[in-house]
């Protein structure tokens, strides 16, 4: 299937107290219409960064290079105008804290119809009219009435459906969720979860799902990109992925989960801390938390390569079953 999203060896570079830091190392991935794309790892391994840098939406002091070519146009060498036309039009955004995307002092109509009036160029009324059929998509209650409210006036749950209401305003065809139900709790979880699941089937978006949950991954996701300090460990369709691990930190995520199938099993926390990238160690990144590491993993960076059909890690260490893992025989 043609890629609507491809990136190929971004790298991203910003300064730091000791000099410029690599925050993103060499990333490769694509998305296709109608697929949803998770992006899992700890915090600070790069999943933000790597997805909002081709839009222009990190700091200036950034070097982004490589490329992120979407739809036949390399969004990294875009300019600010032309990236303008795309945030928001053909590419909508759903970030994790809806109340940092949404003014508290601005109506819910206003601001759902100011990006809709510059991008389609419609009327007043037209653009309301649209504005409450959004609405009613996210499945905000009384909606002619919800347009008139404030974001202070609605819950958490609600808040968020608005900001997917107003990513999916000017039809992108690709929809980038940041963490969008991590202040949530599990009941609302699940009901934005279906939702989203929802409007990319019917209307054939893509859809880009950073997250570091990977329960929230094996309900939504069709493909897995497993990120450890700025770089892909582990890709692949889902259900293989996490029932049959080929990289010792995907392994390592998934031991440090609860399993409800598996009673009494003690949870095993990752050893150590995670690499940042102003002390990023040689070679692969995870060998000093990795039981499975030998001497040359200090020494070389591994490349992502295939392992399996469909499936690709930059371990030369594995594969992991996780039948073996979680002990189960067979």
């Amino acid at each position: 299937m043609d890629e609507l999203l491809s990136v190929r060896d971004l790298r991203i570079r910003m300064p730091g107290a000791h000099g410029p830091m690599t925050i993103v190392d060499g990333v490769d991935f694509g998305v296709s219409s109608g697929e949803v794309l998770g992006i899992a790892g700890e915090s600070g391994s790069g999943k933000t960064m790597t997805v909002l840098a081709p839009l222009g939406l990190i700091p200036p002091s950034a070097v982004v290079t490589g490329t992120a070519t979407f739809d036949g146009r390399d969004l990294v060498s875009l300019g600010r105008r032309q990236l303008q036309q795309v945030r928001g039009n053909e590419v909508g955004v759903v970030f994790q804290d809806p109340m940092t995307t949404l003014h508290p002092m601005v109506s819910v109509g206003r601001q759902l119809t100011e990006h809709m009036r510059r991008h389609l160029d419609l009327g007043r009324n037209a653009a309301q009219n649209r504005a409450i059929s959004l609405l009613e998509e996210v499945r905000i209650p009384n909606a002619r009435r919800a347009i008139e409210g404030h974001p202070h006036q609605f819950s958490g749950g609600m808040r968020q459906r608005i900001v997917i209401a107003m990513a999916l305003a000017c039809e992108p065809r690709l929809l980038i969720a940041d963490e969008p139900t991590t202040a949530l709790d599990v009941t609302v979880q699940a009901g934005i979860l279906r939702l989203l699941d929802q409007i990319r089937r019917d209307r054939g978006m893509a859809v880009i799902l950073i997250t570091h949950d990977l329960g929230v991954m094996s309900s939504l996701a069709d493909r897995i990109a497993v990120f450890y300090a700025g770089r892909v460990a582990e890709m692949g369709p889902t259900k293989p992925l996490l029932q049959d691990p080929q990289h010792p930190y995907t392994r390592s995520l998934l031991m440090s989960l609860p399993d409800p199938q598996q009673k009494g099993r003690p949870l095993q926390p990752i050893p150590g801390v995670a690499a940042t990238p102003d002390a990023r160690p040689p070679g692969c990144p995870f060998h000093p938390r990795c039981q499975f590491a030998e001497e040359s993993c200090s020494i070389e960076v591994p490349s992502l390569v295939p392992v399996q059909r469909e499936r690709l890690s930059a371990c030369p260490v594995g594969p992991f079953s996780s039948r073996t893992l979680l002990g189960v025989d067979g």
